[in-house]
């Protein structure tokens, strides 16, 4: 920052795959296993049994693990890697786009969700550390939630990020997109001019909280479709029509309008920063598989790998002579 290499307006984000020191053939299927003593001596178990008990959990609460490492049970059983299957940790960076400097690192277990949870972490440590808030930030479609999206628009952080939309059908009827949303109304109009309204739960307290999966529900009438002449290409096995929107659909169309922009073009390109930075750990500096085990080894293990990255960039900055002053 003294040298002025980071920016400060654009951060790009973005996970890589690196092998845990532990045996892919060496695996208990499922999620559960019968903890030994000498097993629960291990400090890589011990703090997995810990973090299963707190508040970040190193697994998915609705998707439990298809394999456990014995030896490293925080690592997660993947296909992401360099081998068709086996355990890893994912090296999440956060970089400032001016000249590729790693303002923040994170170690996740190799789950996209908790690649994205990393996002928030390092957003929020950045602006606490170093008092540094990026204006916007770009990344892969694995960013574009919903949650994801609704959380940098709050925080002011425009996301130079693809939309994760699931809503488009591909079986030839009508997609959500076919439906115009009326903001004054709360409502969805279809192809043919009819209403869709928003389903509420019953009583107060339910109506007054966002549903739990983060999607409000909005129903044609039976009668509008069953009347209607669109209805074999909007509803064909359905009673009645019914279209999803996210909470965070404001955040959402947001986004979907700096697509359009140049900016968010020019943050496609150097947002790839990142990728050379990743194959700079793994080839120049042999971080392909993992010495220490546990969550914890791998935070010393990515932390050290990206001080040296930017300490070389640094060295390369610092040798560069002055120019010449022009001879009059």
């Amino acid at each position: 920052m003294g040298e002025g290499l980071i920016g400060g307006e654009g951060f790009a984000v973005d996970a890589s795959v690196i092998e845990a020191d532990a045996s892919r053939f060496a695996r208990v299927e499922g999620d559960e296993i019968d903890w030994t003593e000498k097993q629960r001596a291990s400090r890589p178990v011990r703090e997995y049994l810990a973090a299963l008990d707190g508040e970040v959990s190193p697994t998915n609460p609705d998707r439990k693990p298809k394999a456990m490492s014995p030896t490293d049970p925080a690592a997660a059983w993947t296909t992401r890697g360099r081998h068709k299957v086996m355990f890893g940790y994912s090296l999440n960076y956060l970089i400032d786009m001016e000249k590729a400097i790693i303002v923040d690192v994170e170690a996740t277990p190799t789950r996209i969700t908790k690649e994205v949870d990393a996002t928030e972490t390092m957003i929020t440590r950045t602006q606490e550390r170093f008092q540094l808030k990026p204006d916007y930030i770009a990344g892969d479609v694995a960013y574009g939630t919903a949650e994801m999206l609704g959380w940098l628009v709050g925080h002011g952080i425009d996301p130079h990020i693809p939309v994760w939309d699931k809503g488009k059908r591909d079986d030839g009827t009508f997609s959500r997109e076919d439906f115009r949303y009326d903001r004054q109304e709360d409502r969805y109009i279809c192809p043919n001019g009819k209403e869709l309204k928003q389903s509420r739960l019953a009583g107060r307290i339910a109506k007054a909280k966002p549903p739990k999966d983060g999607l409000l529900r909005y129903r044609a009438s039976k009668g509008d479709c069953d009347r209607c002449d669109l209805k074999m290409r909007c509803c064909p096995k359905e009673g009645a029509r019914k279209v999803l929107r996210s909470v965070h659909e404001e955040a959402r169309d947001h986004t979907r309008a700096l697509m359009e922009s140049e900016a968010y073009g020019q943050s496609r390109v150097r947002r790839k920063k990142i990728e050379t930075l990743f194959g700079e750990a793994k080839r120049n500096l042999a971080l392909t598989r993992l010495r220490l085990r546990g969550l914890a080894g791998a935070k010393d293990e990515f932390l050290l790998t990206a001080t040296v990255q930017n300490l070389k960039r640094l060295a390369k900055h610092s040798t560069i002579p002055p120019p010449r002053p022009i001879c009059a």
